[in-house]
């Protein structure tokens, strides 16, 4: 048996250890904290020896309705992956999870260190910054995270993730306009004294430790402290700066160099050899982790009726970014290196706090309050040409291009209350209220230098932004009229009003021929004169925008072991402000959706399944651009939108005591709507739209991390053996080929088709100890999550490398 947390013989009362029960039954699956979960309890030696001699798989509850549920029952495509399922697969963030999860995909982008999200084909590459937003939403203990940097946060101590695919704009909210990702934490426990502790070591000086203990204060009272740590070496080497000849650097810069002194005579320039120092050869290298998070949770319940928990996070990251890389390195050079003249540097900070009462006003009625407030800040360094281009001479042939965000600051805050009936009823309601807040500033640097730091300025600027503002108000409601034991109707609406505003913003760039052709540091302020920064823009601005979405969705349950739908439901994403105070309008998304979940062989076996169709408007898309008087910004622009359509399948399967398996299938189509799209990322032809230098017409492409098909199985065996459990495991991911950006420019932005095999060997003690080996891209794949073509030879971003390690721990 694959046991995480210790089991005794009394009464099982807590989600972690109904979670236990499920994964000893065989699946990842887990059970939320609520009366059904409650009342499936049984007492833990009785459980322990059903399970273990059962061929059924365990049932599953999930909160994807702000109800508990079982997920046969709840009707809406939803993958639930208990603390169990993530520990096998080593997830650390959202980026592990999206193999497990049927149409799911998560990027890295590059300067902010971020992880963007795409689901059922719809994604935004640029959500990585207060000026776009996501397309899925992420929650933390149904609490709101708006910006990307929330997604990037390590996951720990967690009881479950749901990944609920299609809008979910009527109960879950804004930016949920193709699905929502609610993970929940494990929650403290009354009268337990239960904890974990593990340490592990692996490639790449890999070391990770993670550990909790749940604390009974007395009769109502509990808490729980949770702390986790992981670091490893960066996969990017560092590449020998440029051996040339003092006469070959001549022949490069003199003829600049006379150019240069006869345009500008006033202020010429001299010679300088190539300074190699510039170059960084040791340190902390890209591709680094280094993250901690601690979290403490504390759980009142006076009385039956009335329950408080309340949680503090705080998450600190002293990693590095991902790197961009030549995808045909040069010769004599490693894929994973690069020429690197910008030291990495990640420095961020963030402290949530989470809040949930819920109270029983009567046996029929229930009221919950969900309050969540968190603060964000963060500075990064990041070499943007990743030395695509050999420079010539100091001043020729490459160039040396930072990304710097010298400071960031997010600070949110949401209020929700929510009262449902509970119990069985005839229908089923749920009306709630909601409020959300957020304040973010920036100051992002872009010094673009001739062949390196030493050359002369090719542009150089400084995006500040003191404050921009989101404030968000909705009201929301649901029934379900149940018309028969068999046949329920749903219906919801809520209604919306977002008012943003950007105060004070400001794009500033340098510099005139006659300053000093110097990079835009830190300790430069571009709104002095004279530091020869001037503003070319500013982006002040107001806009507000309001939407009603709905839900309207009619399920059938043909007996006890089979369930149909169909749904019609509608999503919404907020338009807002861009570089100018330049406005852009929302999205919206009508998703058409027929569904069935099915359990056959006795329980063995469950099928869960889902076709759709989504009618996409107004979609979003960001991309840094360089207008025609040559100053750069962000420019977000509506598409026409997109149609997409695709099928989905899950299957878990115990086929005997011992084997499990499953598998997980997603086919996708999506085509985008008219866009004639631009993007200083690769290398367009100019461009006939007024306000773009360069753009290209890419109505009808394929949007990007959409591949056709994916497929995940998974099989695993318990070996029973005298002193424990024995536990080999294989999973394997296929995807067919997918396009890196809606340009679809031929192979360098497409990923391949590839198959990425993980391996595991876990051993579960019966003294409550356990070993769990792994092998991470076990073929070595090099699979392309964003891609670009500006800095002259094709560059791309990857996922990791062949990784392996082994985890210790023990539960007590």
């Amino acid at each position: 048996m694959n046991t995480h947390v210790p089991q005794s013989g009394k009464r099982l009362r807590s989600p972690i250890q109904m979670a236990i029960l499920a994964l000893m039954a065989g699946t990842n699956v887990y059970a939320a904290d609520a009366p059904a979960a409650q009342a499936a309890e049984q007492s833990a030696a009785a459980t322990a020896a059903a399970d273990k001699n059962s061929t059924s798989i365990t049932e599953v509850y999930v909160t994807a309705t702000k109800r508990t549920t079982s997920l046969q029952k709840t009707p809406v495509a939803v993958t639930a992956l208990n603390a169990a399922a993530l520990d096998d697969n080593h997830v650390q963030t959202i980026q592990d999870v999206v193999n497990l999860v049927p149409g799911f995909a998560a990027t890295s982008q590059g300067d902010h260190g971020v992880i963007t999200m795409t689901l059922r084909g719809i994604g935004n590459d640029s959500a990585k910054t207060e000026y776009a937003d996501p397309e899925v939403a992420s929650f933390v203990d149904g609490i709101y995270s708006p910006r990307p940097e929330g997604a990037t946060a390590l996951l720990f101590d967690l009881e479950a993730i749901e990944v609920l695919r299609g809008p979910q704009g009527t109960l879950w909210g804004r930016n949920s306009s193709v699905g929502a990702v609610n993970m929940q934490t494990v929650k403290p426990e009354i009268g337990s004294s239960a904890g974990s502790f593990e340490g592990g070591y692996g490639s790449y000086a890999r070391f990770g430790a993670r550990g909790a203990v749940n604390i009974p204060i007395n009769d109502t009272m509990a808490m729980r402290f949770a702390v986790v740590h992981e670091q490893h070496d960066g996969y990017v080497d560092y590449q020998a700066p440029p051996n040339i000849s003092l006469a070959d650097q001549h022949a490069a810069a003199d003829p600049v160099i006379a150019a240069w002194n006869t345009a500008h005579p006033g202020n010429p320039m001299a010679f300088q050899p190539l300074n190699q120092n510039l170059f960084v050869r040791n340190g902390q290298k890209y591709g680094a982790q280094d993250q901690t998070a601690a979290r403490l949770s504390f759980l009142w319940q006076p009385s039956a009726a009335l329950k408080w928990n309340v949680a503090y996070e705080h998450y600190v990251d002293r990693g590095t970014p991902n790197m961009n890389l030549m995808q045909t390195p040069r010769a004599g050079q490693e894929f994973w290196s690069a020429l690197i003249d910008t030291a990495p540097n990640v420095n961020r900070d963030s402290n949530s706090l989470r809040s949930r009462v819920d109270y029983a006003i009567s046996p029929d009625i229930s009221l919950a309050y969900i309050a969540g407030y968190s603060r964000f800040n963060g500075s990064s360094t990041y070499d943007q040409d990743g030395g695509a281009v050999v420079p010539t001479s100091f001043t020729s042939g490459g160039n040396h291009q930072e990304d710097n965000t010298v400071w960031s600051k997010y600070k949110n805050y949401s209020h929700e209350l929510e009262i449902q009936s509970t119990g069985k009823r005839d229908v089923d309601w749920l009306l709630g209220l909601y409020y959300a807040n957020e304040d973010n500033g920036i100051r992002f640097d872009i010094p673009i230098m001739n062949g390196t730091q030493q050359g002369s300025v090719g542009w150089q600027g400084s995006f500040i932004q003191p404050k921009e503002t989101v404030d968000s108000k909705a009201v929301f409601g649901q029934a379900t009229w149940n018309a028969t034991d068999s046949l329920h109707l749903t219906g919801g609406l809520r209604y919306t009003s977002d008012e943003r505003k950007n105060i004070g913003g400001t794009n500033n760039s340098c510099c005139a021929a006659t300053a000093p052709q110097v990079p835009v540091s830190p300790s430069t302020n571009p709104l002095d004169p004279s530091s020869g920064f001037s503003t070319y823009q500013k982006n002040d601005g107001v806009f507000n925008d309001h939407k009603l979405t709905g839900l309207i969705r009619v399920n059938y349950d043909i007996d006890k072991s089979n369930m149909v739908y169909a749904s019609v439901s509608t999503g919404y994403k907020s338009g807002g402000l861009q570089d100018g105070g330049v406005p852009y309008g929302s999205e919206t998304l009508t998703n058409y959706e027929v569904g069935s979940k099915s359990t056959f062989l006795g329980g063995a076996v469950r099928m869960n399944n889902a076709a759709y169709y989504e009618k996409f408007k107004g979609f979003q898309f960001s991309a840094p651009i360089t207008n025609p008087d040559g100053s750069r910004g962000l420019a977000t622009t509506n598409a026409e939108g997109a149609k997409i359509w695709g099928l989905e399948t899950e299957i878990a399967a115990k086929i005997t005591k011992e084997d499990r398996v499953q598998f997980t299938a997603a086919y996708t189509h999506a085509e985008l709507g008219h866009l004639i799209g631009g993007s200083n990322d690769y290398v367009l032809p100019a461009c006939s739209v007024p306000g773009i230098s360069t753009c290209l017409d890419v109505t009808g492409n394929t949007m990007p991390h959409s591949p056709k098909f994916s497929a995940q199985v998974m099989y695993q065996h318990s070996f029973q053996l005298a002193g424990g459990t024995l536990v080999p495991r294989i999973s394997a991911h296929y995807e067919t080929a997918s396009w890196l950006s809606v340009f679809n420019l031929g192979a360098p932005d497409q990923q391949k088709s590839y198959t990425r095999t993980d391996l595991g060997l876990r051993f579960d003690a019966d003294s409550k100890w356990y070993v769990d080996a792994f092998v991470r891209n076990a073929e070595d794949a090099k699979i392309k999550t964003s891609a670009l073509s500006a800095n002259g030879a094709w560059q791309a971003q990857y996922l990791p490398p062949r990784t392996f390690g082994v985890n210790v721990g023990k539960t007590f």
